[in-house]
């Protein structure tokens, strides 16, 4: 028998569909092949429909058959690198943009970003919330607030949250919005992953909270970037979320 590295790579090699991996026999060679079929089969169904399970718009925007082929394409290049399944498909966003047969679909890749940080939302640590007595008379000179594990905030080039949301049930009659979005994804206490779009203004607080910098520094930030921005509406709408939770030392 060949090294292990070496075997892994020939039964690779063999679901993709070249010759039949070292120790693969049977009575009858063609009952080798046909049986090996079988199980090559099964693992090209089995991926796409993993895929299909984390991408589930993409899945329904593009249909079932060509979203098959394109699975099939994406598994050939990118295969699974661990027996988590729900780890895969990271890299899907950026296949779906150098796709060709999809360039005229640029927002795709978008959506799929969606999809998949909101499985990385939903898989995400735990995290106590943030008691409202913490703000409460807080300097906010110095007052540093932590963002919980599963909020993901993602700028993106196209309306991909309100397609997103139109490809959802009962959500065809939303309106499209135009122009580039910024998502927020967030676990929330009852184990539901959300999905809205943030201002500007948001988004700028986000992040700056995320870099560690005190509540008056963020807002700050928020207001050199939407000089509308209230934090006095958007501090309780997070924390109402659990988005809030306290600062690491």
């Amino acid at each position: 028998m060949p090294a292990h590295p070496e075997f892994l790579a020939r039964f690779d090699a063999a679901l993709r569909g070249g010759a039949l991996p070292p120790g693969v026999t049977a009575r009858a060679p063609a009952e080798a092949e046909r049986r090996f079929a079988v199980y090559r089969n099964n693992v090209t169904v089995s991926l796409t429909g993993a895929l299909a399970a984390r991408f589930p718009v993409i899945a329904r925007l593009v249909g079932p058959a060509f979203f098959a082929a394109l699975a099939r394409h994406f598994a050939e290049t990118h295969r699974p690198q661990s027996p988590v399944i729900a780890e895969w498909g990271a890299e899907f966003p950026e296949f779906l943009e150098g796709f060709p047969p999809l360039a005229a679909y640029p927002y795709m890749g978008d959506v799929a970003r969606i999809e998949h940080a909101r499985g990385r939302a939903f898989h995400a640590a735990d995290a106590a919330p943030l008691h409202p007595a913490r703000l409460a008379g807080a300097d906010p000179e110095t007052l540093r607030l932590g963002l919980h594990p599963s909020l993901i905030l993602l700028r993106l080039a196209h309306p991909a949250v309100s397609i997103w949301a139109r490809n959802q049930p009962g959500g065809a009659d939303l309106p499209l919005a135009r122009g580039p979005q910024i998502a927020l994804i967030l676990r929330d206490p009852g184990y539901e992953v959300q999905l809205r779009a943030v201002t500007a203004g948001e988004a700028a607080l986000i992040e700056a909270l995320v870099q560690g910098q005190p509540l008056a520094e963020a807002a700050a930030h928020a207001h050199a970037a939407d000089p509308g921005f209230d934090p006095a509406r958007t501090l309780p709408e997070l924390m109402r979320h659990g988005a809030l939770v306290d600062a690491k030392v």
